[in-house]
């Protein structure tokens, strides 16, 4: 038996679709970085969660909103869809690529300070 997620309940998203999906008003974002690289930069309104003490019991999106995982270049809001789906996290999880820095190269808003 394999330890790996269904392909299908992980899923990609480029920047330009986590965008789309905030503005919709569709999107629980939860960054992972740890909290001096969320004070440095941050994605508006995204929760967060860091990878270094995560809980998947802590990530609970309302209904409705599509549960979207961010970090600095998208290799740990991988290992944290690991952890939800280990954790029991039943529906699609999805991850944008890229990360912070492809949001920020797509000239995508950030938080400060």
């Amino acid at each position: 038996m394999s330890d790996t997620p269904p392909a299908s309940q992980i899923i990609m998203l480029s920047p330009g679709e986590v965008r789309d999906r905030i503005a919709g008003g569709t999107a629980y974002v939860v960054d992972v970085r740890e909290p001096h690289e969320n004070a440095q930069m941050r994605i508006a309104g995204a929760q967060l969660v860091p990878l270094s003490n995560f809980d998947a019991s802590q990530i609970t999106p309302p209904d409705g909103q599509d549960l979207i995982l961010h970090c600095r270049i998208g290799q740990r809001c991988g290992i944290a869809a690991e952890q939800l789906v280990a954790g029991g996290h039943s529906g699609t999880i999805y991850r944008m690529s890229g990360g912070i820095l492809e949001w920020m190269t797509a000239d995508f808003p950030v938080e400060t300070g």
